[in-house]
């Protein structure tokens, strides 16, 4: 099963700032979505849960670090 990504979530950004104009796709297991997949383009996207944004980055250390 694939899910193609949209505005909220996925959306990635260009060194420029502006939003990227082509969408992604995202092979999703059951509950279990790669890494590798999401950091694909970049190494920090942005979730919308509700009313919030959390930040998730990719560290040097390839770590991940969530963040409100």
């Amino acid at each position: 099963m694939s899910a193609t990504t949209g505005d909220k979530l996925g959306s990635t950004r260009t060194q420029a700032g502006n939003p990227a104009s082509a969408a992604r796709s995202l092979a999703i297991s059951g509950n279990r979505i790669d890494s590798r997949e999401l950091f694909a383009t970049e190494r920090e996207i942005i979730i919308a849960h509700g009313e919030e944004h959390y930040r998730l980055r990719l560290t040097s250390q390839n770590k991940l670090i969530l963040t409100k």
